[in-house]
């Protein structure tokens, strides 16, 4: 049972806190928490002294399937968990594999060690950002979808990024499966891929409308946002940057942290830090209803 719970920030995140030295956080119960989070969307459970196994360990009493990620080192002794510190950079707010059909659920992070400065996880509610945009932002984002292109990825690339095989045949079979998705098979086997979604998403607790998705992370980058081809005007940035501004709500990570967010309507993203010494680790899954 749940006994310390705090607000996280000014929005609807949580923080469950453990009442004593040696809590276990394994022992709540998964309707304890689930419930917790269709509310809540963020939860950061601090004082458990949570390792990335453990991470893991609790990750399965909610979760059905995992995810891999390429773009991320491993942990060797776990399936399924990854370092997230591959640079010291800010990065910019994204929905996790936001920019393919291959999403999960719920993104778990663990600290085993804070930076010294900076280094913040931030996140936003892609709920109140739809809410708060203007009316002909919103209607640009509903008239054009979002266009996420990749060039000759290998056939080992994609399938730790999809999961879809060993060999050619197992990858167009489960890539015909996904809407919106289109590819071909290049001549050294390779692959190029096009995805085209809205920028809009109906939350998968609530079916409410969210701003959710890898858009801005695709501008920070100088990608093409649209399927036309074209960017976001000076307009529209400036009006998301006060917006991202305005939302921005923070994980100052502790040592034993650990984090569990709504894919399907916040964005995550972080500030830079100095030292090399931070230690994050991700695992992400598909979760049960």
């Amino acid at each position: 049972m749940i006994e310390k719970i705090e607000p996280l920030g000014t929005g609807t995140g949580k923080i469950v806190y453990s009442t004593n030295d040696c809590e276990d956080i394994l022992h709540f119960s998964q309707a304890e928490i689930l419930d917790l989070f269709k509310s809540s969307g963020v939860i950061l459970f601090r004082g458990f002294s949570v390792t990335p196994i453990q991470m893991k360990a609790f990750s399965e009493k909610f979760s059905h399937s995992y995810l891999k990620d390429p773009t991320k080192g491993s942990l060797d002794s776990v399936d399924f968990v990854n370092s997230v510190d591959t640079g010291m950079g800010a990065s910019a707010a994204h929905t996790e594999h936001g920019s393919s059909p291959y999403q999960p659920d719920v993104i778990w992070f663990c600290c085993t060690t804070p930076a010294q400065e900076g280094g913040e996880t931030l996140f936003w509610d892609g709920i109140q950002l739809w809410k708060e945009m203007s009316k002909d932002t919103k209607q640009l984002f509903i008239d054009k979808k979002l266009k996420f292109t990749f060039e000759d990825v290998p056939l080992n690339v994609l399938n730790q990024w999809v999961d879809c095989g060993e060999t050619i045949d197992d990858c167009k079979q489960v890539l015909d499966q996904f809407e919106n998705f289109n590819y071909q098979i290049n001549e050294d086997s390779s692959f190029s891929l096009k995805y085209l979604c809205s920028a809009v998403v109906k939350t998968k607790y609530g079916n409410q409308d969210a701003f959710a998705n890898f858009a801005w992370t695709a501008h920070a980058r100088g990608w093409e946002i649209f399927e036309d081809g074209s960017k976001f005007s000076e307009e529209v940035v400036d009006e998301l940057e006060k917006l991202f501004d305005k939302s921005t709500q923070e994980i100052s990570w502790q040592a034993g942290d650990l984090a569990m967010i709504d894919n399907s309507r916040f964005m995550h993203g972080r500030r830079e830090f100095k030292d090399n010494r931070r230690q994050l680790f991700t695992t992400i899954a598909k979760i049960f209803d």
